[in-house]
């Protein structure tokens, strides 16, 4: 279990860091996504902080990983999970797409908490 929570939170790591840089640079082509029915005209500077929040959870989780505390990760994983809850829950409060808000953040949460929980048993 703990090389396949690894293996894990290492994708989750790279994904997250992904999405970060893609909002960073191309905030116009991947914001759709999110979730939202409409998005702000001049809306850049919250996607360029979003952004930044998701390559610092990427680099967090890396940082992490390198250090090799697998106990640590997994804690980290588990409170870290909170964000796609939140990202769904604000979807979902503001009427946007339920099935971004489930299939992407909340699966997303749910797998980032699984991935820590399969940290801290492993």
């Amino acid at each position: 279990m703990l090389i396949t929570g690894y293996v894990l939170a290492g994708l989750l790591a790279a994904f997250i860091a992904y999405v970060g840089v893609m909002y960073l640079w191309k905030p116009a082509a991947i914001a759709p996504g999110f979730g939202f029915r409409e998005l702000p005209v001049h809306g850049d500077s919250y996607f360029h902080v979003k952004g930044v929040r998701d390559f610092g959870a990427g680099v967090i989780v890396a940082a992490l990983m390198i250090y090799g505390d697998s106990n640590a990760l997994g804690w980290l994983l588990v409170a870290i999970a909170t964000i796609p809850f939140g990202d769904m829950l604000v979807v979902l409060r503001h009427n946007g797409k339920k099935a971004t808000a489930f299939g992407i953040h909340g699966a997303t949460a749910a797998l980032t908490a699984v991935t820590g929980i399969l940290l801290l048993v492993g």
